[in-house]
């Protein structure tokens, strides 16, 4: 029954992506052109990449808020290291045991503490956020040193016409793909969504597998800021302060991973960013404002998470310790 769910819900933003994929078409001349849709898959290449760390957890029935900290903090501070004369080597080191620290950090808080990731998750990327606009760097925008030159080429390079964000979403849908339905964990995944207490009482390690979803949604969260800031020249901190992390979660759930865990993949991923990602072009072709993006899609939002909840309903036999 969940797997004709889970099937229905991704056909319905299928069609929906496809009807609006047309009606803008027909609608906007210069929303079909091959600059335009190739600007459109970039645009939204940063979200795609969050989106796929967000799915992870939330298919272990979880919630990670502090991705958009650990997209900032990590690259940025690589940066700054670079900036200061250290070298390239230990400065991207640096930056990866961070991530490293800081997504064990809330593994251990949800796992072991037993805090609900909501809070967990809030709370530490407040404080990884904090420490890096108060310890780690001089100005709120960190500029992308000359030393880091080759590295650029994740955010600039072209191959094949095609931009290489768009390149780096691609590899990271086939690498979380693979996670997922082809090893073990990706198989404890599922059965830990789908019932956490089954799950443990079967054999699956529960607690060694958050601490690994969660250091592995900060490592994605870090690459894409890294990607990011390749692309832009530079990265600013105050990004944790913007709405990014609810197109994260709008992404995922509009895609149809059930809130309630256990069911999902790279699929709804894909068809979650590509919706979201014509919308906003759509919107921004018709010059609508940046306030009324932010208003559309929290109705988006709305609706996506109440058609989820009428979808992929809990019940007492799943509804266990570690929900949302």
């Amino acid at each position: 029954m969940r797997a004709q769910h889970r099937w229905s819900q991704q056909v319905i933003v299928t069609i929906l992506f496809v009807a609006l994929f047309v009606a803008l078409a027909v609608a906007l001349p210069g929303f079909r052109s091959v600059d335009n849709l190739l600007t459109l898959v970039q645009n939204v290449s940063i979200l795609g990449i969050l989106g796929l760390g967000m799915a992870l957890i939330v298919i272990g029935r979880g919630v990670d808020l502090s991705m958009i900290a650990a997209l900032a903090v990590p690259p940025a501070l690589a940066l700054q290291l670079v900036q200061d004369g250290h070298a390239v080597g230990l400065s991207l080191l640096a930056a990866l045991a961070l991530t490293l620290l800081f997504g064990m950090l809330n593994g251990w808080l949800i796992a072991f503490a037993e805090i609900p990731p909501l809070f967990a998750t809030l709370a530490s990327g407040l404080l990884l956020s904090g420490l890096g606009q108060a310890f780690f760097f001089q100005l709120e925008t960190v500029q992308w040193p000359a030393d880091l030159g080759a590295l650029q080429l994740l955010g600039q390079a072209r191959w094949l016409g095609v931009p290489a964000p768009v390149w780096m979403l691609a590899q990271m849908l086939a690498a979380m793909a693979f996670y997922l339905r082809a090893l073990t964990t990706g198989a404890f995944t599922y059965a830990m969504g789908d019932n956490p207490l089954a799950a443990r009482t079967s054999g699956v390690p529960t607690r060694p597998m958050v601490v690994l979803q969660y250091t592995s949604s900060a490592l994605i969260a870090a690459f894409a800021g890294l990607v990011l800031a390749a692309s832009l020249g530079s990265l600013s901190t105050r990004i944790f302060n913007t709405t990014l992390i609810y197109d994260v979660i709008l992404v995922v759930v509009l895609g149809g991973i059930g809130l309630s865990g256990g069911r999902g993949g790279v699929g709804n991923v894909l068809v979650g960013t590509l919706l979201i990602g014509t919308l906003l072009n759509g919107l921004t072709i018709m010059d609508v404002g940046y306030t009324a993006q932010n208003l559309i899609k929290g109705l988006v939002l709305l609706v996506a998470v109440i058609t989820d909840s009428l979808l992929n309903p809990r019940n007492e036999e799943t509804a266990q310790q570690g929900d949302i």
